[in-house]
Parts: structure tokens; sequence; C-alpha cells
């Protein structure tokens, strides 16, 4: 029997605060709210997740702050079969927190303190370099200092180990110090956010992504949510488009389908059926409530992709 794919996942953790609402408050308003769900996020929490669910051995690489929603944060990174050796607690901060917005057709809006996790350094992964060493994939994203991004960028391609740079949420960034790094995947508004470029169609998504290969970037994956995602190399440009599901709440639906990019390249998939299964994962985590909560296990998955499998390959 094959070993499972083995991901390291350098980010976030953080505690999900979700309000659902008909409508939203105006400056100064107050207004009731239609329904409530705490739960457990962070970008890079759910990657992470997202990649066990999806059959992988995970370590998280990440800091909490020593309260309550930290101690619960690594027991539920446990709870799913997470290594969390190298989550560390920081004392005199809190652990991150993001209250979450979320309209009645599934769009939410965000709102990111970071905590603790803004004291993940590049000594941290210094100190689990043995470790990282032996993965097939690291998993990165923008709730952690930059600084221990690029660290770690550099870290990845010095060693041969894949790294999947996941850009959010978006904000200035040296492109330089991504040279080497072997995929890039924002949204539309992280990219735009990034280039400076507006990216509000396929054709604007493709110069925008031309832009980022042009700095070093071995792939640039753009995510179009209802229009699936492009992905562009230097051999040329392909769109793959989305699956039609019924949506609930697209939290976390871009963690989804990172964390289980990552699994799917490091089984070996080709990377066009890697990007349509992910397509589908994140898909699918739309059509529930939360983020960690509604991703699918690999079963579930699996039966969805059969399911799904004649009419895609009969659209080839």
């Amino acid at each position: 029997m094959p070993r499972s794919p083995r991901i390291a996942v350098i980010g976030s953790a953080n505690t999900d605060l979700t309000t659902f609402s008909d409508t939203f408050p105006r400056p100064g308003e107050t207004i009731f709210g239609t329904r409530f769900d705490l739960g457990f996020g962070g970008k890079g929490a759910n990657q992470a997740v997202a990649a066990r669910l999806c059959g992988a051995d995970v370590v998280m690489i990440a800091k909490v702050g020593n309260d309550l929603f930290g101690e619960a944060t690594i027991k539920n990174l446990a709870a799913f079969g997470i290594d969390t050796t190298h989550v560390g607690i920081v004392d005199g901060v809190s652990s991150g927190v993001a209250p979450i917005f979320v309209e009645p057709n599934g769009q939410n809006r965000i709102i990111v303190v970071k905590g603790a996790n803004e004291e993940l350094k590049a000594a941290d992964v210094d100190a689990a370099a043995d470790m990282l060493k032996t993965a097939d994939c690291i998993v990165l994203q923008f709730e952690i200092p930059l600084p221990t991004v690029y660290y770690t960028i550099a870290f990845a391609h010095k060693h041969s180990i894949r790294c999947i740079l996941n850009p959010a949420p978006g904000q200035p960034v040296d492109i330089a110090k991504l040279a080497g790094l072997d995929y890039f995947v924002p949204n539309e508004t992280e990219a735009a956010t990034i280039t400076g470029m507006p990216v509000g169609n396929i054709a604007e998504a493709e110069k925008c992504a031309e832009k980022l290969l042009a700095g070093g970037i071995g792939r640039v994956i753009i995510t179009l949510g209802a229009n699936g995602c492009l992905l562009a190399g230097q051999e040329g440009r392909e769109h793959l488009p989305a699956f039609s599901v019924r949506s609930i709440d697209s939290t976390g639906a871009g963690d989804a389908f990172i964390g289980s990019f990552a699994v799917f390249l490091a089984e070996g998939l080709p990377e066009r059926e890697a990007l349509r299964r992910a397509n589908l994962y994140a898909a699918l985590s739309t059509t529930a409530v939360g983020t960690q909560k509604s991703f699918y296990d690999r079963a579930r998955f699996d039966a969805a992709w059969t399911a799904q499998a004649r009419n895609i390959y009969a659209s080839s």
C-alpha cells in the first residue's frame, strides 16, 4: 500500500465567529442577525484540515495564544489527526480570531485579528527543519508575517520541496522574493491587490498571471469562484470551469481548494486532474455552513467525484 502524502502547513490558526444576516447594519445601527456559528478556522488550519481529510499525513506549524481559544485550537487539530508538535503557545497575546458576516446568497465578509499568528517567525521554521525536509509539499498563506513566508519559500526551494503559497489576504508583496515558488494561488481580489491590475474576467486574469510569471514564479493559479480557476505557466494558459452546486456559505472554499490540491498533486495525479478535483472539493465545501465543518472526508469526496466523472470526461 503506498504511503500517504506528507503535507506541512505553515500558517494561521483562528477561531471563526460567523454571523448570518439578511442585511448589514449602517454606521451606528444595531440589527438582529438570523443565526450564529462558532468554529475553528484560520487559513493555515483550514488548509491543514482539508489536506488531512483528503488522506494526507499533515503537520501544522503555527502559534496560538495562551487562552481558551488557543487550547481548543490545538485539541481540534489533534482530533483530526494532525501533528501539533510545532504549534507553539505564546503568552501575552490573544489567539487569532475571525469575525465573519454572511449574506443570504452565501457571500461573506471577514475581519481577521492575527493575534499570536504574528509571532510565527523564521526561527520556528528552522526548529521544524528536520520534519519539513520529509514533506512532499509545504503550504503557506499571508496570515503570518511576510518575512516568515519569504524565508520558508527560500527554504523549500533550497531543499527541493514543492511549495504552494496562497497569498490571502491580499497585500503588497515583493515579487522578487517569491522567485522559485512552485505554485502561487490567489483569488481575483488578491491577484488584483498584489499586481495592481484588474481581474474582472478570464482575459484580465491571464494578463495578471503573465505579470506574476515574469517574476520567476513557476505556476500561477487564479481561483475565480463560480468561474472555476485559471492555470498559467510558461507554456500557456488554461481555464478550468467550476462545478455547479447549491452554495450556502462560501467561507473556507479557497482553503478547501488549496488543501485538497496539495494532496492530489502529492499523490502523483496530473496537474490538470488535480485542479479539477480541487475545484469540486472547494465547491462541495460551500454546500454546508462553516469552514472545517463543511469539508468532505476522502470517502465522501471520492463518491462525489465518481458521480461527476462521466460528465467531466465526456466534455473534455
